[in-house]
């Protein structure tokens, strides 16, 4: 729905330097739309490039009144807060972009075309919830594994550890070297780029694995590797979404995605990251099932190094090849070749 015509505001409150950010944050990175403003309170008026090492210069300022000076005609919700609610502050703005003749982009299970307290739109605007259930669904039938395609999923340690921009610089390096390659998207974010897939939080567990199958079955035939976007972890206890992704895709190659020198789960910080050889093993455990689906291998870590300096960064690096005997790279500070690699080898 959103095109390179489309002049964008991101609320993005608390998201530029906070944790709930990493939608408009991949929105910025990814997205060939045009973003002419981010709202965040907090760092109005600070280098966006500086702040989070994209290059993209967008004037951060503090309010959707603000972002209105540079005609914007889409607000797209950019944060995504624990349990997908908006706070009052942001309804209020929701509520001021409408009123200023904004269509919005709104990623919260909280749907806003319906919604009591948002007002109507005009002539010409448009609310598009993206987390909407398809129709049509049926339950997963593990079809996927007929398919002579590569099916690289990408799991993680935790949530928000960078498993989409993962597949996203997989797919693209893929592309580069000439193989017809396709990245399935399964959350908001990836929906909001403009690829395809579902918002698969969003879908019944009952059908969640085939919503997955649908469009793996869809595109695998016509391609030579598919990048299955990841959800969630298996060491989460809020997440649910890693097995139906498992099941839905029946992967050729996992990729797993860490964010360096993060040793508890983030939301839940009684619960602590088994070491990466551990989860390894449970993760190409779950995948076979004890030999009920074909066995699959964690071919290659991917380390999330943002927070760190260029050294701390290699040190990294270099620890968890040690540990994991695995290829390790950070496919947003460097490239994904190395991770291509280990999947083609």
């Amino acid at each position: 729905m959103l095109t390179r015509e489309h002049r964008i505001a991101i609320l993005l409150h608390e998201g530029v330097k906070g944790l709930h950010g990493k939608t408009g944050l991949s929105v910025l990175r990814y997205s060939e739309a045009s973003v002419v403003a981010v709202i965040d309170r907090d760092t109005a008026g600070c280098s966006l490039p500086e702040l989070t090492g994209i290059s993209r210069s967008v004037p951060i300022v503090a309010s959707v009144q603000e972002a209105l000076a540079y005609e914007p005609d889409v607000l797209l919700i950019g944060i995504a807060p624990s349990g997908g609610v908006l706070p009052e502050m942001g309804w209020q703005e929701v509520k001021q972009a409408i009123d200023a003749g904004l269509s919005i982009v709104n990623g919260l299970h909280t749907f806003m075309a319906t919604h009591p307290d948002v007002p109507p739109v005009k002539d010409q605007q448009w609310i598009w919830d993206v987390r909407r259930e398809p129709s049509g669904l049926t339950v997963g039938r593990g079809q996927a594994r007929s398919l002579d395609c590569l099916r690289v999923l990408t799991v993680g340690t935790d949530m928000a550890v960078g498993k989409m921009s993962t597949s996203l610089e997989l797919n693209r390096t893929a592309q580069q070297r000439g193989l017809r390659s396709k990245f399935i998207a399964t959350g908001q974010t990836g929906l909001m780029l403009g690829e395809t897939g579902v918002a698969l939080d969003a879908v019944r567990v009952d059908f969640a694995s085939g919503a997955i199958e649908k469009f793996v079955m869809e595109f695998g035939p016509d391609h030579d590797i598919l990048h299955i976007e990841g959800q969630g972890s298996l060491m989460n206890p809020a997440s649910t979404a890693t097995l139906p992704l498992l099941r839905g895709s029946q992967p050729t190659h996992l990729i797993l995605v860490h964010r360096a020198g993060q040793t508890q789960i983030r939301s839940f910080p009684d619960f602590t990251i088994p070491p990466l050889p551990e989860v390894i093993r449970v993760y190409e455990t779950v995948a076979s099932a004890g030999g009920t689906f074909a066995p699959v291998r964690i071919v290659a870590i991917a380390l999330n190094t943002g927070h760190l300096e260029e050294d701390e960064a290699q040190m990294a690096i270099e620890q968890v090849q040690i540990t994991t005997g695995l290829p390790c790279t950070d496919p947003i500070r460097y490239d994904a070749n190395l991770l291509l690699d280990a999947i083609l080898a």
